[in-house]
């Protein structure tokens, strides 16, 4: 038994220094993975593998000792976590006494000792130990540079596991750093070694008495000069090492008597990056230091700073300046002053003032912007701060807009005001008194009120925008002003021809009534009631554009200040009973203003969502009274009302729908069941209780009646598609069968539609079950019906385009066979163009029903998975059909193309591309349109596949260039300018023949096709050119 166990043990052995002689002599890389490999398994210990090393690690050859001890350490590298304590022990000054071998020798014994800084079991003492040899023996920068980045590497597994230990060295181990790092190049390096400076300062190390040492050794790099090589494996860029040392010099204040002259330095030289860099590390080194600190160098700093706003071509300089001016004013600002300090803030604030107030009054205006945009940053830094600027400039702005008398200068002087202004805003006063602004109330009013006056459109604009601003200042506006103001924004919103005005006229107006309510109720509300009775009253003596352009004024006031509860009850009640005056004739309105009067509707709807209460005060305001109206207007009259029957147009209940399905997506689901159990029996039992003035000739029954009030299904669609999924809708099993009748219906196209969109909405709702399964099969059954012979082909199709796509939405398994039957139709003589247009429909969103807002099951990515599931099937039948109906299947297929974001598309480029090719001949504008928008991207992302078509992309591109359609043409110009991305050689042979053919859209009569030759024509005329 023994003897067997002695051979077990020799076999293991053998092996061991097998690998280890293949290893060692046999210079094989692969044995010591297999010898790691056997140490995790338990097949060899460490001190096996030592000893099988024995007569390699005393080898008087310095390359074979090398060898044997990286084979040690790169075991040691993957097996660190297995050794014990006394391993350990016994390993470390194996190493340390290693690193007094040759220098061969000195790379491999750093990997066992980088491995070795990694062991959980190191004993307390080593790593000081390790450091100390290290320091002593090494010399770093002799080194490689994979060698120099395992020391940085040992030193920060140390820091990171033996923080305190580390610290007990004290200096020596700062001065020993500073060492090993002096004259590292390398960039991989730098940024560990950056890292290592950086944690002996912010971990408190001892510096003294090196700090000097340690800010030589890091500066020296500043500012980072580096350009990363082309197809760097390693990605590091100049801005991480910009930001590393940055986050050096800047973390302790210890720096600063070596750090700010030479900041000041580099801000005053001539290289962009070298300023770029010095004022973005002032920025960062405000933070950390105190008046103590930069006390002395305040004068200078402020000096380059001032140089570089006034005198610098670069926006990036002057940006990093004047941010770099705001931290020095904070950190001034932030310090803790003793009593008997100087506060150093006022006296450099007076220098700032001293150099640029008499700017700001020179009658040139050269320096005036410069000037403003330096004591703007320095007053956006503290409050202090801002005081003390704005209670000595703005006297002298607000005299200076009275000095002068033209418009533009005016303009120049009250955007600097307004932007004091705002920097006011980011400050809160307890106390009255403290309020710089206070003081200049009544000339602030007086300047603002004089630019919204002026003539001048761009001076009304800034002073619109400083009355907003003014506006959110507590205190600053008194009732007189603000009737004052509403006056003006009044006048400009009706009396301005200036478009701009009259828009942010409107937009002040809407800011100023969330924060004065009671004001806009009093003094504006009842002008624009008056402007809508004048209106009514006595617009037939006005010409027709100007009582368009009034009355939509008036509309769009209304709905812009409609910000407050207090003000949407009452506005709201305005447009509605301008609406009703509209329905009873009372002026002569044609569609175009019953659309007007429902889009203000619809965004004072939009402005009430976010408040719930709001938002039913709306519901149960405006929709009930919508559906009056509409239902009074489908009412057979013995006289036949031309103004009423207005309401029953195709575009005006679509604008109708649009404040419906508003109204209705935010109410919670108790107040829309509520509504529900009104809204629904009104179209299926005709219950007219709950709408107002609700005495109708004859009984409302649209599933049953003519045309007229059939038309009113489309109001039902609107509410019942937006209410939340967990509402539950009353007689839904008799609603769902009147819709599908009412979806075939030939004699009412709008009406059939309407029921079909009506039923796909709630279909896609509906939550899984028998009940769904019921639903669909009487629509598959009312689909097949409708798709025979007869009138209702065309209904019968639109219903299935529409319950293919609420069920393509929430993934529903019976999609793939009704998406199937929509391609079949591709080849229908009579249904194959429109089936080609359905697949739009399918990838589109929608604004009525099946939309996110309106609750509908809306799943993600479901256009990429209809692409995977059905575009090998549109191929196929592409490939298969007669030439009649091809292009039938190519509009279809860039449809589908033309919705999926392009890196769905690129992996099947190299199939799809010869139909998309054979898509650019097809007679039909919008096939060519589709297929062009797709191509375009596809020919930046994927120029190599692209390239091998080239000579068809060319002839066909230029071919549509003369195209009938103007979007084509355009359209095809970006596609030649596209091509331009693509490999130079491959096109170089085609730049003669282009450059030519595009002369001929040069001289196109529509400007923008112009527009894109010129573009396109002058990237081949650089093409092959130096630097193109």
């Amino acid at each position: 038994m023994a003897a067997a166990a002695t051979v077990e043990a020799v076999a293991p052995t053998g092996a061991l220094r097998g690998l280890v002689h293949d290893f060692v002599m046999g210079q094989q890389e692969g044995p010591a993975d297999r010898v790691a490999a056997g140490v995790k398994s338990g097949s060899y210990t460490v001190l096996q593998v030592v000893e099988a090393l024995g007569s390699c690690l005393e080898n008087p050859e310095p390359r074979t000792r090398a060898r044997g001890i990286q084979l040690l350490s790169q075991v040691l590298l993957q097996c660190h976590s297995l050794l014990l304590e006394k391993e350990v022990v016994h390993l470390i000054l194996f190493y340390e006494n290693r690193l007094k071998d040759h220098h061969l020798v000195i790379p491999s014994v750093l990997h066992g000792l980088k491995a070795l800084s990694l062991c959980v079991v190191l004993p307390p003492g080593l790593a000081v130990s390790v450091l100390k040899a290290i320091f002593q023996e090494v010399h770093v920068q002799s080194l490689s540079q994979v060698n120099r980045h395992t020391v940085y590497s040992i030193i920060s597994n140390f820091m990171r596991t033996r923080d305190e230990e580390l610290k007990g060295l004290g200096a020596d181990f700062t001065f020993g750093f500073i060492q090993m790092m002096d004259g590292e190049k390398d960039p991989r390096n730098l940024l560990v070694a950056f890292r290592i400076v950086h944690d002996l300062i912010s971990r408190d190390y001892t510096l003294e008495p090196f700090v000097e040492e340690l800010f030589e050794v890091t500066s020296c790099y500043f500012p980072i000069d580096f350009t990363p090589p082309p197809n760097d494996p390693y990605g590091i860029q100049r801005e991480d090492l910009v930001l590393s040392l940055q986050a050096v010099l800047a973390s302790t204040a210890q720096f600063a008597e070596f750090l700010l002259p030479l900041l000041v330095e580099k801000v005053d030289s001539e290289i962009l990056n070298a300023k770029l860099d010095s004022l973005q590390t002032l920025n960062a080194c405000c933070a950390v230091y105190g008046q103590k600190e930069l006390k002395d160098f305040l004068p200078s700093l402020w000096a380059s700073i001032r140089r570089e706003v006034f005198q610098t071509a670069s926006e990036q300089v002057e940006a990093k300046g004047l941010a770099a001016l705001r931290a020095l004013t904070a950190c001034l600002s932030c310090s803790v002053l003793r009593t008997d300090a100087e506060d150093l803030l006022d006296s450099f604030l007076s220098s700032i003032l001293q150099d640029c107030r008499h700017h700001l009054c020179e009658p040139d205006m050269k320096l005036v912007w410069p000037s403003a945009k330096l004591l703007q940053s320095a007053a956006g830094a503290s409050a202090r701060a801002c005081d003390h600027i704005t209670s000595n400039v703005l006297p002298l702005l607000l005299e200076q807009f009275h000095k002068h008398s033209q418009s533009n200068q005016r303009r120049t002087i009250l955007e600097m005001i307004l932007g004091f202004l705002k920097l006011q805003q980011n400050w809160s006063y307890e106390d009255k008194g403290e309020r710089p602004l206070s003081g200049f109330k009544d000339q602030l009013g007086s300047v603002v009120f004089m630019a919204l006056a002026d003539p001048n459109a761009q001076l009304q604009l800034v002073g619109i925008r400083t009355l907003t601003v003014l506006a959110t200042q507590p205190d600053l506006l008194s009732s007189g002003d603000l009737e004052l103001a509403v006056g003006h924004l009044y006048r400009l919103s009706f009396m301005e021809e200036d478009s701009q005005s009259w828009v942010a006229a409107l937009e002040a107006a809407g800011h100023l009534a969330t924060l004065y309510p009671v004001a806009f109720s009093s003094y504006l509300v009842p002008k624009l009631a008056e402007e809508l009775c004048v209106g009514e009253l006595d617009l037939a003596r006005e010409d027709e554009a100007n009582k368009c352009a009034r009355h939509l004024r008036c509309l769009q006031a209304l709905s812009a200040i409609s910000t407050h509860p207090s003000i949407v009850k009452e506005t709201l009640p305005l447009l509605l009973q301008h609406l009703c005056q509209l329905n009873k004739g009372n002026m002569v309105a044609g569609p175009s203003e019953v659309i007007a009067v429902c889009q203000s509707l619809q965004q004072l709807a939009e402005k009430c969502q976010p408040d719930p209460e709001s938002c039913w005060y709306f519901h149960q305001t405006a929709v009930p009274r919508l559906f009056a109206l509409a239902v009074q207007a489908s009412m057979p009259e013995k006289e036949h009302s031309v103004i009423r029957k207005v309401l029953l147009e195709d575009e005006v209940l679509a604008a109708m729908v649009s404040v419906i399905g508003t109204a209705t997506t935010h109410l919670s689901p108790d107040l829309a069941a509520q509504s529900a159990a009104h809204i629904v029996p009104l179209f299926l039992d005709g219950n007219i209780s709950f709408l107002p003035e609700n005495s109708f000739p004859c009984r409302f029954q649209p599933f049953q009646d003519g045309s007229g009030q059939r038309r009113l299904v489309a109001l039902l669609m609107a509410f019942v598609c937006s209410l939340p999924r967990d509402v539950e809708i009353p007689q839904l099993n008799q609603l769902m069968r009147e819709l599908l009748e009412l979806s075939c219906c030939h004699s009412c196209p709008f009406s059939s539609t309407a029921a079909a969109k009506c039923f796909a909405g709630l279909l896609n709702k509906h939550p899984a079950g028998q009940q769904l399964d019921e639903f669909l099969q009487l629509a598959v059954d009312k689909v097949e019906a409708g798709l025979g012979s007869g009138p209702s082909r065309s209904q019968g199709f639109t219903l299935l385009l529409w319950v293919t796509k609420a069920l393509v939405l929430r993934y529903h398994p019976l999609s793939s066979c009704l998406t199937n039957r929509l391609m079949g139709l591709l080849s229908d003589p009579e249904l194959g163009p429109a089936a080609a247009n359905g697949f739009s429909l399918l990838m589109s969103n929608c604004t009525d029903v099946l939309t996110r807002a309106g609750h509908a099951e809306v799943r993600l990515m479901f256009r990429q998975r209809f692409f995977t599931d059905n575009v090998p099937t549109l191929v196929q039948g592409f490939q298969a059909a007669p030439q009649d109906v091809k292009p039938n299947y190519l509009k279809g297929l860039s449809h589908v193309l033309n919705s999926l974001p392009k890196h769905v598309v690129l992996p099947e480029l190299p199939t799809l591309l010869s139909l998309l090719l054979e898509a650019l001949s097809s007679p039909d504008c919008v096939v060519q349109l589709s297929t062009l928008r797709c191509l375009q991207p596809l020919l930046l992302e994927a120029p190599q596949v692209m390239s091998l078509h080239i000579d068809t992309l060319i002839t066909k591109f230029l071919n549509l260039s003369s195209s009938p359609s103007m979007a084509v043409r355009i359209a095809a110009l970006q596609c030649m300018h596209a091509l331009t991305r693509l490999p130079t050689p491959v096109l170089l042979p085609y730049k003669p023949q282009v450059i030519r053919a595009l002369a001929k859209p040069l001289d196109d009569k529509k400007r923008l096709v112009r527009r894109e030759a010129v573009s396109a024509r002058g990237e081949w005329f650089l093409l092959g050119s130096p630097g193109s």
